[in-house]
């Protein structure tokens, strides 16, 4: 279809442009930070080739959302960047920061193209695509060769395939089961590396947080994400796996706030929103009784600080409204 005005967007695709400029606008501003105080030359190139793509790709979201008549999003701007005068990320911790959020934005665009029927936006999402795997892959060129890529454990290969042949296989407790399957230690690699991001933030956020509410919240969900650590780790240890490595001390003392509140809040709520689809995914994919359990244990304790974070954004009038269904028995009573 040519007229791409014969084919108005869905709901899921007015939904997904939505979520994709709320949360885009988020990340540039801190990409916009980070750029500010990176001293490494090529980190610093990469960030400034990730903030001029998302240019781009901000410029064809309002264009898709004014089309269809909808009011475009406010999302976060330069009052949300105040860039402070001392810095709060070391350079190593931005590329890694870059890396992890990379990974959300592949899995964000694969959503929206997986909702998308017009093909336009489906082009759009092909693209946005492309450029979120190309920026994957420079950003783990650069960290392999800084010497900080963390890859997950090795393997070494068994002689031939093999079948389960008892019901010990989905036992984990008590140290009588069999030890973790490749397939498992992908999603708690996985949620290892998401819980250690968020817990770094937490620490860094809390420092710099202007208000006591919004500290209290960070500090408690850094212990959360801790915790959440602690559990994964220990499952690792205990059949003698390694762990990935800590972002603290990647974190300066500084107490010079380079974010708004609402950016910070926001922030560490998306990423524990965004961590359920991933323990979702580990619950679906545990073969053990006990990583089941631990999974379950974490998003009912994500479900918790979501809770909280919800109350606080509602609180301050942080928190945009998405586009809604129409109500019918609101425009009937108005008849």
């Amino acid at each position: 279809m040519d007229d791409k005005n014969k084919l108005k967007l869905t709901s899921s695709e007015i939904g997904t442009l939505w979520g994709e400029f709320i949360n885009g606008t988020m990340t540039d501003v801190v990409n916009r930070y980070m750029v500010s105080i990176i001293e490494d030359e090529q980190i610093k190139a990469i960030f400034e080739d990730a903030i001029k793509t998302y240019g781009k790709q901000k410029q064809q979201i309002i264009t898709f959302i004014e089309r269809e008549g909808f009011p475009v999003p406010i999302g976060f701007t330069d009052s949300d960047l105040f860039k402070g005068k001392q810095r709060l990320f070391t350079d190593i911790f931005c590329l890694n920061y870059l890396h992890i959020m990379t990974l959300h934005g592949l899995l964000g665009h694969s959503t929206a193209l997986g909702v998308s029927v017009r093909k336009d936006l489906r082009d759009f999402y092909d693209s946005c695509d492309n450029d979120a795997k190309k920026m994957y892959h420079q950003t783990i060129e650069l960290l392999l060769l800084k010497g900080n890529f963390q890859k997950d454990p090795l393997f070494y290969p068994a002689k031939n395939p093999e079948f389960v042949s008892s019901q010990d296989f989905t036992d984990g407790f008590f140290g009588k089961g069999r030890t973790l399957a490749a397939t498992e230690i992908i999603s708690i690699s996985f949620n290892l590396k998401k819980s250690i991001m968020a817990k770094t933030l937490s620490i860094a956020f809390s420092q710099v947080a202007q208000t006591k509410e919004v500290r209290k919240f960070l500090m408690d969900s850094g212990k959360t994400a801790n915790g959440q650590i602690k559990k994964c780790a220990k499952i690792m240890q205990t059949d003698n796996l390694p762990v990935p490595k800590s972002w603290e001390t990647e974190v300066t003392t500084s107490t010079d706030s380079p974010f708004s509140d609402k950016l910070m809040l926001y922030h560490i709520g998306f990423l524990f929103q965004a961590a359920q689809n991933y323990h979702g995914a580990g619950l679906a994919s545990a073969m053990r009784a006990d990583l089941v359990a631990a999974y379950e244990g974490t998003i009912l304790k994500n479900l918790m600080v979501t809770k909280k974070w919800y109350s606080l954004m509602v609180q301050n009038k942080w928190l945009e409204q998405p586009p809604l269904a129409p109500n019918r028995n609101e425009i009937a009573k108005e008849v």
